[in-house]
């Protein structure tokens, strides 16, 4: 699908479907069709293929073509079924617009086009658009470690607190610190790769007079992907926390009933001992013949238990 979009009075306005695209200043391209591809060749725009832009080389995702800076950075966004995932998307930045090319659905793409007037780069040119989304998208990496660690914060509260005690929610607590250490994870790919591009963007621009003017944005975003990375990696640390005291509780449970088990095993070994010895059935015994033998041997046993129950009790162990 093909999303268009030329400057308008507050921000960027999406140009009805099928208009023609000269005069876009940002198409994007939501898994274009042949159709769609064959219609950017004739712009003189080469759409990358999935393929490509999955290639991990660093000179596959960063490189010039032509007048064209092509740089390929992974986001994390939707599945066409709304499932949480990471992939690649590549901006094809030129004097005459900026295209991007995606297989998902990273939230700041949706979200920009309204916003784009009020930031800091704007949106009157290409490059100012291309910076402006890449502001969104840090905007977005930081509300997803924002939430990350308020999850985390109520998973803490939760085993430390002694709330979450109960094998079932410990399970549970275990399955949401590792869903909060994979999205840390995408994120700070995410952040990896927006800081390649974005230096190596501003490398290209050094000599470009009119992009002089966006050097300090670009730093402030450099500066913002810096402090978010050192951020996920507090998370991180977070996290690695948060499985060892998980696990901890988890151990503590565990040694609990394996306790609580040693102990009945040890009431009962006494009455047992005194069971065998009565079973022997051996002719000399002299409580065989006796009429008291069988509730002595019984009254025995019962004493037995709370003799070991009442020393279990001295000794603290209960």
């Amino acid at each position: 699908m093909i999303h268009a979009y030329s400057p308008g009075a507050s921000g960027l306005d999406r140009l009805a479907e099928g208009a023609p695209l000269e005069g876009a200043l940002w198409i994007d391209l939501d898994c274009p069709s042949a159709a769609e591809v064959a219609r950017m060749a004739a712009l003189g725009v080469s759409v990358p293929t999935l393929e490509d832009m999955q290639e991990i080389e660093v000179s596959s995702r960063l490189y010039r073509d032509g007048g064209s800076d092509v740089m390929t950075v992974v986001l994390p966004g939707l599945s066409a079924a709304h499932a949480p995932v990471e992939g690649p998307v590549t901006f094809l930045l030129s004097p005459a617009r900026l295209v991007t090319v995606r297989h998902h659905a990273p939230h700041p793409f949706e979200t920009f086009p309204a916003r784009a007037g009020g930031g800091v780069a704007g949106c009157a040119t290409p490059e100012r658009i291309f910076i402006g989304l890449v502001d969104e998208n840090i905007s977005r990496l930081a509300d997803l470690l924002e939430a990350a660690g308020t999850a985390l914060t109520g998973v803490m509260a939760g085993v430390f607190g002694g709330s979450g005690a109960a094998p079932a929610a410990l399970q549970a607590t275990l399955q949401q610190v590792g869903l909060q250490g994979e999205l840390l994870g995408r994120v700070r790919l995410s952040l990896l790769t927006l800081e390649r591009a974005l230096s190596f963007y501003a490398q290209g621009q050094e000599t470009n007079a009119p992009a002089e003017e966006l050097t300090g944005v670009i730093a402030g975003a450099l500066r913002d992907i810096e402090a978010l990375a050192v951020h996920a990696d507090f998370l991180s640390s977070r996290v690695a926390l948060a499985v060892d005291a998980t696990l901890g509780m988890i151990n503590l449970a565990q040694n609990a009933t394996v306790r609580v088990l040693s102990v009945v095993a040890a009431l009962f070994l006494p009455p047992t001992l005194i069971a065998s010895i009565y079973g022997m059935n051996f002719k000399a015994m002299p409580e065989l013949s006796q009429s008291w033998g069988y509730p002595f041997a019984l009254i025995l046993m019962l004493g037995s238990v709370l003799v070991t129950y009442l020393f279990f009790r001295w000794k603290k162990w209960l």
